[in-house]
């Protein structure tokens, strides 16, 4: 059985050229819209260090033909200055970005780079929405995905490997859904390359081709899935000097994968309760289907995200369950495909002919009634254009007081400011003795801690030699 099993409602009609304009500029629009929030809180001392910094010094060296080393991982784990991103998230796809640095070198063409890849899901969702449901909701769905609450936190957040995510599975699913096989596995195998865990999403793929009956492409897209796990976490990562215990979040179950499955077989009730059991885990749960009001359940294809949804849901940090971050952003694109074609499936079992227009309509509400809950709603505030005017222009001086070429320890709202001319490492507890230190002793700081510990952390500095060389509004320069 092919694509055709997702039946369409109305024939696909002839593709005029006004609907390209039309759906062109809703993705650059909204990539304008998140371009604008991530450069606001990148040039207003916003931004961190964890991790832009990170996403920033691997593009850069990629751009310079060398390895992507991340020196501010590598000193946060006491790894040293040549540790690679390939080791602490087997991101290769990050290689990809390099011709954004030919053009401007700095951590904006990333907030640039992320806000297109966003945007660039939407003509695909246009599409596959055109086909099951017709021109007027594929455009309502549209613009529900672009103000979606998971892509609103993800671009709020700095740049992370999940922007490459919605327009993968948006090729994916719609192009297979279009009877055209080869572009959607071959954007199926560049989630591989996006991050170790992304070999679960593949998994989930198969697993909804096993069920809409492709079952010898099922099959192997699921043995793809778990060889690329495998092959991730098991050796390329350990071969190249990573730590896969870093990412395992799971010891309530086991102490690795194997203890972990027979700890979820010997208690496979607390196992099923497990993705329930804390007020986050539920409130995550009810937003990521709400916004297709749950009609993504009736879909085979919210199996595609069941798997990702789950690695969050039953692990132990408390970061991963919440929606105040990117994770959620992995699976936003899945789960209106899936409401798409739930609400094909509801149509023909109620035999009824109205229902595209009303959803829709409902569903970019839905959109529109979260907005002032997450992060967009920044765009509208007079505020978030000024910021602490006083804090900017002290984090300004400091940190044109740091020279190029240096290593500099950093606050993680400076790091941003200083990582195309210098080598950024985190400023924490652990000392690098490097030349120059920038710190904030005002407010709490990732991941050092509260004003008080990061007054006492330069104070410890002094002690052991550095000379302050600039002081105000809780901004630190250090020099030694």
């Amino acid at each position: 059985m092919t694509a055709d099993t997702l039946t369409a409602e109305h024939p696909t009609p002839a593709r005029p050229r006004h609907h390209r304009y039309a759906v062109g500029l809703i993705a650059l629009v909204a990539a304008s819209v998140y371009s604008l929030l991530g450069l606001v809180k990148l040039h207003t001392f916003r931004a961190s260090t964890f991790d832009l910094v990170i996403v920033d010094q691997a593009v850069r060296n990629y751009s310079r033909f060398r390895p992507p080393y991340i020196p501010v991982v590598g000193g946060w784990h006491d790894r040293g200055m040549d540790y690679l991103q390939i080791v602490d998230h087997f991101s290769p796809i990050y290689a990809l970005l390099a011709p954004f640095y030919w053009v401007h070198d700095g951590p904006g063409s990333l907030i640039v780079a992320q806000a297109l890849l966003f945007a660039a899901a939407i003509p695909f969702l246009w599409l596959f929405t055109r086909r099951m449901l017709g021109v007027l909701p594929a455009y309502l769905v549209s613009l529900a995905y672009a103000l979606s609450w998971p892509i609103a936190q993800a671009v709020a957040f700095d740049a992370h490997e999940v922007m490459f995510v919605p327009v993968l599975t948006a090729i994916m699913i719609e192009r297979y859904h279009a009877g055209r096989p080869l572009p959607a596995f071959l954007a199926m195998g560049a989630l591989l390359l996006v991050k170790e865990d992304m070999g679960l999403m593949v998994i989930g793929f198969g697993l909804y081709l096993l069920v809409v009956g492709d079952r010898f492409r099922g099959a192997c897209s699921a043995l793809i899935g778990v060889a690329g796990v495998m092959l991730t976490r098991g050796a390329v990562i350990p071969m190249l000097g990573g730590d896969t215990g870093d990412f395992w979040a799971y010891n309530h179950l086991g102490p690795d994968l194997p203890g972990a499955l027979l700890g979820m077989l010997r208690d496979p009730l607390g196992t099923l309760l497990l993705p329930l059991s804390e007020a986050a885990k539920v409130d995550t749960l009810i937003l990521l289907a709400w916004p297709t009001l749950l009609l993504c359940l009736l879909s085979p294809l919210s199996l595609v995200a069941l798997p990702h949804v789950l690695e969050r849901m039953l692990s132990d940090r408390e970061l991963w369950w919440q929606a105040d971050f990117q994770y959620s952003a992995f699976t936003v694109v899945i789960l209106f495909c899936a409401g798409v074609d739930g609400l094909a499936r509801l149509r023909r079992w109620l035999r009824r002919d109205g229902l595209s227009l009303m959803w829709s309509a409902a569903v970019l509400v839905v959109a529109l009634t979260l907005v002032p809950r997450f992060a967009l709603d920044q765009l509208y505030q007079p505020d978030f254009y000024q910021g602490d005017q006083a804090k900017i222009a002290a984090a300004g001086e400091a940190v044109a007081m740091v020279p190029d070429g240096v290593v500099v320890e950093a606050g993680n709202s400076f790091g941003p400011a200083l990582t195309r001319r210098t080598t950024v490492l985190l400023f924490t507890g652990k000392a690098h003795d490097a030349p120059w230190i920038v710190a904030d002793t005002s407010r709490w700081e990732f991941p050092f801690g509260s004003a008080d510990e990061q007054r006492a952390q330069v104070e410890e500095r002094l002690a052991r030699g550095y000379t302050k060389v600039f002081d105000r509004d809780g901004v630190v320069v250090l020099r030694r």
